[in-house]
């Protein structure tokens, strides 16, 4: 007969499955260069000491468990995002409602230097304004241009196109017709080329080389009662109103015409400094003469028209 002491002495010096598998250590480290080497590790050591790898369902099984970490790796990352968004935002919120930070004192050559750049800016400006509106005449009463520049009087328009040294007469191209101008050099693009501002005289039209270094054309115009605004179509304009003939040039004119100078002269400036013209005031002194003999009539809403 056994005696029952033994019995629980022989269970007690079995050890417990699930104890002797919980002793079972595990020792690797995870390279994170080469971590499928880590996994090969992990399921060596889980075939030995589990019956894992007995299961039929056994890649099914593990491909669910990728699937669940990589889902949750992937939802920590995208909350990861979410939150740093939302901080960021948050920053540029306080930034924007935030006082502007005092400024540190400009040393005195740097406020020179910013003054510099903004009188640079204002005078780009002007310069641009400048060139879209009409511009101030030359003291020929015409325009300087990058390739030649021309000047007028009431009745001639003189225009200077500078070529290299030495250039010879027969290697220019000068074409003067009634309406249209071409100068330039045989060969090479015109320098000038374009309609005229008005109607000139061909045949008291002439051109010369001066010293073989510049073309120097004269132009007759037709209407001689008239300032141009430019020389050729395309070309920016001249402000008339800033024209200033040459006196000297008036006793060249025939009586009528130096009359009729003077007097477009005269009403150019009193209209400049908003004073009555010539005919302005000589329509004043007819009607004060006429007042003076007849001092019965009420001229108080007479008006000069």
């Amino acid at each position: 007969m056994a005696i029952l002491s033994e019995y629980e002495e022989e269970d007690q010096n079995k050890p417990s499955t699930s104890v002797a598998s919980a002793r079972k250590p595990f020792n690797a480290s995870l390279d994170p260069s080469n971590p499928l080497g880590f996994l090969e590790g992990v399921f060596e050591f889980v075939a030995k000491e589990s019956d894992l790898f007995k299961s039929d369902s056994l890649v099914n099984d593990v491909s669910a468990v990728l699937r669940m970490v990589k889902d949750k790796v992937e939802a920590e990352e995208k909350r990861r995002k979410e939150v740093k968004i939302e901080r960021n935002a948050k920053v540029e919120e306080k930034t924007e409602d935030s006082e502007a930070p005092p400024q540190l004192p400009v040393k005195k050559e740097e406020a020179v230097i910013v003054k510099d750049e903004i009188m640079e800016d204002k005078e780009s400006e002007t310069k641009t304004a400048e060139e879209k509106g009409p511009r101030a005449p030359n003291k020929g009463n015409g325009l300087d241009m990058d390739k030649y520049s021309w000047g007028q009087s009431l009745q001639e328009v003189n225009i200077s196109v500078p070529v290299p040294p030495g250039t010879k007469s027969r290697l220019i191209t000068c074409d003067i017709k009634k309406n249209h101008l071409k100068v330039g050099l045989k060969g090479q693009p015109p320098v000038i080329e374009g309609e005229l501002f008005q109607p000139v005289k061909v045949d008291d039209c002439f051109w010369s080389l001066e010293d073989q270094k510049s073309i120097s054309i004269l132009l007759t115009k037709q209407n001689q009662m008239e300032w141009w605004k430019y020389l050729v179509k395309g070309e920016p304009e001249i402000d008339t109103q800033k024209v200033e003939p040459e006196n000297s040039k008036l006793s060249d004119l025939d009586p009528e015409t130096r009359s009729t100078v003077e007097k477009m002269m005269f009403d150019q400036r009193q209209k400049q400094m908003g004073r009555p013209t010539s005919d302005e005031m000589q329509k004043q002194e007819i009607l004060k003469k006429f007042m003076a003999e007849h001092p019965e009539m009420d001229f108080s809403r007479a008006k000069i028209s």
